[in-house]
């Protein structure tokens, strides 16, 4: 009900989100921190619309807050706040959305558990919010409430979110990660935390990424799915239960075009 004609759903950790075809948003879920832009704090068992935007290609949703791209390429969020993962300068939740500072030409945007990503056209990365464990890979720890350009990474095209790690697509074909990595979740080869960007194994030839909670996901050329990251319940794909610091191949996959997690 109330989402006819939708072209894109996302999903928060307890929230939904559909964009429609006329440019403007629907949700429905959790609300308790303004996660469904409709003005209030409401939990809503059907779809309501988020106000005062339209133009939008594109939503995301994270624990707590969402995010969306307008046409003119500027970026909005709304929700949870506490660390600035709306990205529009303070740390105050917000029933409605609000635009994220400083940013032009954003073409994808993820969020993760308490922060959020946004890729530009020229190829650069970006991020805001909880950067406890490096998530957001501008070499430091410390909480951002505005954007902050992820490492000196360039040619991106791709950008994806894990709980406190994220990933990023290169055009080469590369895949880099950086944030929290106690179950090998950057496929570094180690469990140490990154705040910069660090390569993903030796992976060349990716099409697609996706982050889990712990985990990370890419698509080869060929068609092939690697893995990485936390595997207590086999979310890696590879017949075991073995965390692996570095990618393994999911098992009896061909011809994928794109995953999630």
């Amino acid at each position: 009900a109330g989402v006819a004609g939708a072209v894109q759903v996302a999903g928060g950790h307890y929230h939904g989100l559909a964009l429609l075809g006329d440019g403007t948003v629907r949700a429905w879920g959790m609300n308790a921190q303004g996660q469904l832009g409709d003005g209030t704090r409401t939990r809503r068992t059907r779809p309501v619309a988020v106000r005062s935007l339209t133009g939008v290609v594109q939503v995301a949703g994270a624990r707590g807050h969402s995010l969306a791209i307008r046409n003119d390429g500027s970026a909005w969020a709304w929700g949870y706040n506490a660390f600035g993962e709306l990205g529009d300068g303070t740390r105050t939740d917000r029933a409605t959305p609000v635009r994220v500072t400083g940013l032009t030409g954003v073409v994808e945007v993820a969020g993760g558990r308490d922060h959020s990503l946004a890729l530009r056209s020229d190829g650069t990365a970006w991020a805001f919010g909880h950067n406890q464990y490096g998530q957001l890979g501008d070499g430091t720890t410390t909480h951002r409430s505005a954007p902050v350009r992820v490492g000196n990474l360039t040619g991106v095209v791709a950008v994806a979110a894990g709980a406190y790690h994220s990933l990023a697509l290169l055009g080469d074909g590369t895949v880099w990660a950086w944030g929290r990595n106690n179950l090998g979740q950057l496929g570094n080869g180690a469990l140490a935390n990154r705040p910069s960007p660090v390569r993903v194994g030796t992976l060349t030839g990716v099409t697609a990424i996706a982050g889990g909670r712990d985990h990370g996901l890419a698509v080869l050329g060929d068609g092939t799915v690697r893995a990485w990251g936390a595997n207590a319940y086999g979310q890696l794909g590879d017949g075991t239960t073995t965390r692996r610091t570095s990618p393994v191949t999911v098992a009896g996959l061909s011809g994928v075009e794109t995953v999630t997690a």
